[in-house]
C-alpha cells in the first residue's frame, strides 16, 4: 500500500502489524526475488536473467558472430535500458565474464579488447571494448522466432523478452554456473559438449538409464584451464548422482632435462578459478618462510599460454617429491565443491542429479521442437493459402487484370467473384472501362459483413472501429471467392513477377509444403519421430562443436593421485656438515662444515655462545623452551655463519618471556626425560615432540611460578635427581611413567626452593655430576679418597656441602667403606668429595655417625 492510498484521517494505530510478520514477509518476497531472477541459473537454457538479457539485446543490436563489434558500453547500456535496470557496472562484469575463455569453457561472448585475463586484472572500462556473439550463443538463440520459447513484458512493459532461451545444447553443463542466494548456492563446473550430447543421445535411446551408464559418456568435468582430475571415480559418480560433492584437480606440469644432471619443473596449467599471480606470490611465500626447502625460485614466463617455471635446489631432489610438496601446500591443488542447485522449468529450485539435469533439457527440447512445429505448420498454411490465390489468379489472369485495372474497389471485388469457372470462357476481356462488368454491381456493400484486418487483430483492434477510424474495410467475399489474405498477396503483387508466375513452379512449390506440413502432422502425433528428430539435431550439434571445433576437445584429463607421503628430508636436502651457533640472546646461525667447539667466534657486544655442536642439513633442531613446549626447526632453513644469523624467535613463535632451555638435535627413536622447577617429570618419545607448526608443540604442562628446567635424552636405567636443598635423590628410570604430555609424576619434593637438575645414567659405571647451576672459578680437581666420604642413605639420598664435585660409583668398584654388620651396600656411594670443587647438586652433610 502506497502513502496515497491511505486516508490522511486513519489513525496509525489501525495500520500497525507485528514487525516479526512485516519482516518476514519483506524478506521473504526478497529471498525468492534473489532465487529466481539472479543467484540460481535455469535448467533449461543455463543461464541467469542477467546474462540471458546480455545476448537477447545483442541479438537485437545485430552483433552476429561474423558481423562487426560493437562498444560494450552500448550493449550494456540498451541491456540496462530495456530488460535489466540495474547499474551497468554489474551487467558489464557478467557481460565480460562471458567472454573469458578461463572462465567459460564455451564463450558465449567475442570480445575485442582487454577483457581481463587469468593473472586477476580486471576488464578495462566499457568504453574501450567492443564485443559481438559467438556461433556458441547463436545457438542458443537458435529458433527465437518461431515461436520456441514464451515472451514476457519487459520491467516498463514497454518491449517483451524470452523467458528462456531455445538452447540448441546444454548450456549450464557445457558452460557451468556459480552463484549466492538466500539460504542456498549453486557451484556446477563446466564439461565437453561432445560428452554431454553422448548422454543426452544415450539417455533418449535408454530412458531408464542409471547414473553409472551415463558417466561412462560423462567422465568428470572438463575445465576450461585444463588441468588432471585426481579423485577417485567413484568419488565422482557419488557426486553426480546425488548432486553436492567435490573433485580434485590439480596443475599439469612436467620436467625439462637442463643437461648435466639438471632439471627444472614447468606448469602448464592451473587449476580452474586459481589467479596465476596470486599462486605464484603463495609459492614465493613458501620459499621465503623456508617451509618448502628444496625449492629454490619460481619463475613466471607466461605469455599466451601459462609456463611457471619452478628450480630446486639440488639437482638430488626427485621432481615428484617437490611437486607433491608444493599440491598440500599450494594451489597447484585445489578442491573444487559441486553444487547442481538449480531452477527447475524456471520456478522450483532444487538440487538435481547428472541424469535429471539431462532430463530437464531434453524435455525442453521437446517442448521447443513441438512449439516450432506448430508455428512452422501455421507459416505452411499461410503460403499455401497465398499459393492457392495465386493459381486461381493464373489461371484467370485477364479477369484478375480487369478488376484490378478498373474496379474502384478491387480488393472487395476480388473476394466476391466467383473463380469457381475459368473467366476466358464466360467473360470476355474488358477493352475498356465500359466494358468491364464489376463482380459487385448490384451488390449491397452496406450488408456486407465486416472482417478484422489481421494486423489490426494483432493490434487489437476490432473490425468495427477500424471502420471508424477510417481504416478501408474487409469485405466477407464467396466460399468459392478469394480470402482476404489471397486478394491482398494478389494486390501486393508486382507486375513483373506475372510473367515468372507459371502454373509448374506454384504446383510444386505447393505440393512441397503440402508433404512438409503432413510431416509435421506426423512429427507432432508421434512422440517416437519427436525423439528421433531431437536426436538428429543433437548429433548436427555434436558435428558442429565436436572434437574438430576450436576448444572442442577435452582440456582436463583423468589420472590417479599419488599421495604425498612423508618423505624424510635426506632425499630432498642434500647432505652437507654444519656447525650449529646460538648465542645466549637467541642468535641462531649454521657454519659450513664442521668447526672445532672451542674456535672463538663473534657475538654481538654483551652476547655469547651458549651452544655449539656438530649437525647435518638433514637434520631437524629441537628446541625445548620455558614453557614446557617444543618447538622443531630444519637445519638446513639456518641462516649463513657470515653474519651474526638470525633470531631464534622470528623462525618459531616463542614468546618474549620464555626462556630457551635446551637446542639439539632430534634422534629419531630416542627419548627424554623432561621437568619441571616444581619437581614434576615424565619420559616422553622424541618422535612424539616433533612440531608441525611454528607455534610449536605443548608437552610438559607448567604453572607458573614452576618453569621447565630439564630435557635430557635417557640413557642409562636409573634417574638422579638434585633439588636446590642439595639434596640428591636416584631412583630405577622404569619408576618414571612414559607420557606424550602432561604435567607428570613427583620425582622429588621440596619443602623449600624446587629442582635443581635431573638426568639418567647407568648403575653400573656411575655417574660424575657437576652443578650446572652455578659454577665456581675456584673449581680444582679431586685428589684421592676423602676420608670423609659420607655412604648414600638407605632411601637413596645425600646432602652434600655446597661447592662439590659428586663422584657416584658402583659397589663393585669401591675399595672403602664396608658395610655395617647385618647391612647390604647400597645401591652407590659418594666417595669423592673435594671442597673447593666444583659446586654438588646438595647442601650441608649430615653429622658423622657414632663412632663404634
Amino acid at each position: 500500500m502506497s502513502d496515497d492510498d491511505i486516508d490522511p484521517e486513519t489513525n496509525p494505530r489501525d495500520l500497525a502489524e507485528p514487525l516479526r510478520r512485516a519482516i518476514g514477509e519483506r524478506y521473504l518476497t526478497y529471498a525468492l526475488s534473489t532465487i529466481m531472477h539472479r543467484a540460481l541459473p535455469d535448467a533449461r537454457d543455463g543461464l541467469k536473467p542477467v546474462h540471458r538479457r546480455i545476448l537477447y539485446a545483442m541479438r537485437r543490436l545485430r552483433l552476429s558472430s561474423t558481423g562487426g563489434f560493437l562498444k560494450s558500453a552500448k550493449i550494456s547500456g540498451d541491456t540496462m535500458g530495456d530488460f535489466h535496470p540495474h547499474g551497468d557496472a554489474a551487467i558489464y562484469d557478467a557481460m565480460a565474464r562471458l567472454a573469458q575463455d578461463f572462465t567459460i569453457r564455451y564463450p558465449l561472448v567475442d570480445g575485442q579488447g582487454n577483457f581481463g585475463n587469468i593473472d586477476g586484472d580486471n576488464p578495462a572500462a566499457s568504453r574501450y571494448t567492443e564485443a559481438r556473439m559467438t556461433v556458441m550463443s547463436e545457438a542458443l538463440l537458435d529458433g527465437l522466432d518461431e515461436n520456441a520459447v514464451d515472451f514476457r513484458p519487459n520491467y516498463d512493459g514497454r518491449l517483451t523478452e524470452p523467458s528462456v532461451l531455445p538452447a540448441s545444447y546444454p548450456n549450464l553443463l557445457a558452460n557451468g554456473s556459480s552463484g549466492i542466494a538466500v539460504g542456498m548456492a549453486t557451484n556446477i563446473p563446466p564439461h565437453n559438449i561432445g560428452e554431454l550430447i553422448n548422454a543426452c543421445l544415450h539417455l533418449i535411446k535408454s530412458p531408464n538409464a542409471v547414473d553409472d551408464t551415463l558417466l561412462q559418456y560423462v567422465p568428470g568435468p572438463d575445465f576450461p584451464t585444463g588441468g588432471v582430475i585426481v579423485e577417485p571415480a567413484e568419488n565422482i559418480a557419488q557426486a553426480y548422482s546425488t548432486g553436492r560433492g567435490s573433485i580434485r584437480l590439480r596443475a599439469r606440469w612436467h620436467s625439462e632435462d637442463l643437461g648435466r644432471g639438471t632439471w627444472q619443473a614447468v606448469v602448464t596449467e592451473i587449476p580452474y578459478q586459481v589467479q596465476k599471480s596470486k599462486l605464484i606470490e603463495r609459492i614465493a611465500e613458501l620459499i621465503q618462510s623456508r617451509k618448502i626447502p628444496v625449492l629454490a625460485d619460481v619463475r613466471d614466463e607466461s605469455a599466451e599460454d601459462v609456463r611457471i617455471v619452478l628450480e630446486p635446489k639440488s639437482k638430488n631432489v626427485d621432481p615428484d617429491v617437490l611437486m607433491n610438496l608444493l599440491f598440500r601446500n599450494s594451489d597447484l591443488e585445489v578442491r573444487f565443491s559441486l553444487n547442481m542447485n538449480v531452477l527447475i522449468d524456471g520456478v522450483t529450485p532444487g538440487v538435481c542429479s547428472l541424469k535429471e539435469v539431462l532430463r530437464a533439457f531434453l524435455d525442453f527440447r521437446r517442448d521447443v521442437l513441438t512449439r516450432r512445429a506448430r508455428h512452422r505448420m501455421a507459416k505452411i498454411d499461410n503460403r499455401l493459402e497465398v499459393l492457392e490465390g495465386f493459381i486461381v489468379a493464373f489461371l484467370n489472369l485477364d479477369r484478375v487484370i480487369d478488376i484490378i485495372r478498373y474496379d474502384e474497389d478491387p480488393k472487395a471485388a476480388l473476394m466476391y467473384e466467383d473463380w469457381s469457372k475459368p473467366h476466358q470462357d464466360t467473360i470476355p476481356r474488358a477493352m475498356d472501362e465500359g466494358d468491364y462488368r464489376s463482380p459487385l454491381a448490384g451488390v449491397d456493400l452496406a450488408g456486407l459483413s465486416l472482417v478484422a484486418d489481421p494486423e489490426a487483430v494483432a493490434r487489437g483492434v476490432l473490425a468495427e472501429e477500424e471502420d471508424e477510424r477510417k481504416i478501408p474495410s474487409r469485405y466477407a467475399g464467396r466460399e468459392d471467392g478469394l480470402s482476404d489474405v489471397q486478394a491482398e498477396a494478389i494486390l501486393n503483387m508486382r507486375l513483373r513477377s506475372l510473367r515468372r508466375l507459371e502454373e509448374l513452379e506454384l504446383v510444386r512449390e505447393r505440393d512441397a509444403l503440402m508433404a512438409e506440413r503432413a510431416g509435421l502432422e506426423d512429427l507432432l502425433d508421434s512422440e517416437d519421430l519427436q525423439w528421433q528428430r531431437i536426436a538428429e539435431e543433437l548429433r548436427e550439434t555434436r558435428k558442429r562443436f565436436g572434437k574438430d571445433f576450436a576448444r572442442g576437445a577435452r582440456l582436463t584429463t583423468f589420472a590417479e593421485a599419488t599421495e604425498a607421503e612423508e618423505v624424510p628430508l635426506e632425499a630432498m636436502i642434500e647432505r652437507e656438515p654444519i656447525t650449529v651457533v646460538c648465542s645466549q640472546m637467541g642468535w641462531i646461525r649454521a657454519m659450513t662444515g664442521h668447526i672445532a667447539l672451542d674456535r672463538e667466534l663473534k657475538f654481538k657486544d654483551g652476547d655469547g655462545p651458549r651452544f655449539i655442536f656438530h649437525a647435518e642439513t638433514t637434520d631437524r633442531l629441537l628446541v625445548f623452551g620455558s614453557n614446557g613446549r617444543f618447538y622443531t626447526i630444519s637445519a638446513a632453513n639456518l641462516p649463513g655463519g657470515r653474519g651474526m644469523g638470525e633470531p631464534l624467535r622470528l623462525m618459531v613463535d616463542l614468546p618474549n618471556e620464555v626462556e630457551i632451555v635446551d637446542l639439539f638435535i632430534h634422534r629419531p627413536g630416542g627419548k627424554l626425560l623432561v621437568a619441571s622447577t616444581a619437581g614434576d617429570g615424565f619420559v616422553v618419545p622424541e618422535d612424539e615432540v616433533i612440531a608441525q607448526t611454528r607455534a610449536g608443540k605443548q608437552v610438559l604442562n607448567v604453572r607458573a611460578p614452576a618453569r621447565a628446567l630439564v630435557c635430557r635424552a635417557v640413557a642409562g636405567d636409573h634417574v638422579a635427581v638434585v633439588g636446590e636443598n642439595r639434596k640428591v635423590l636416584v631412583f630405577a628410570l622404569d619408576e618414571l611413567p612414559e607420557m606424550g604430555r602432561g604435567k607428570g609424576v613427583r620425582l622429588q619434593k621440596y619443602k623449600d626452593g624446587g629442582m635443581s637438575d635431573a638426568r639418567t645414567f647407568t648403575l653400573s659405571e656411575g655417574l660424575s655430576w657437576s652443578d650446572p647451576v652455578r659454577p665456581h672459578p675456584d673449581r680444582e680437581q679431586p685428589r684421592g679418597m676423602d676420608r670423609k666420604a659420607r655412604r648414600v642413605g638407605a632411601h637413596g639420598t645425600a646432602r652434600l656441602p655446597p661447592g662439590q664435585q659428586v663422584q657416584l660409583i658402583p659397589r663393585a668398584r669401591l675399595r672403602a667403606a664396608r658395610p655395617a654388620p647385618g647391612r647390604g651396600h647400597p645401591p652407590f656411594f659418594c666417595p669423592k668429595i673435594s671442597r673447593g670443587a666444583a659446586q654438588a647438586a646438595g647442601a650441608e652433610p649430615p653429622p658423622p655417625p657414632p663412632a663404634g
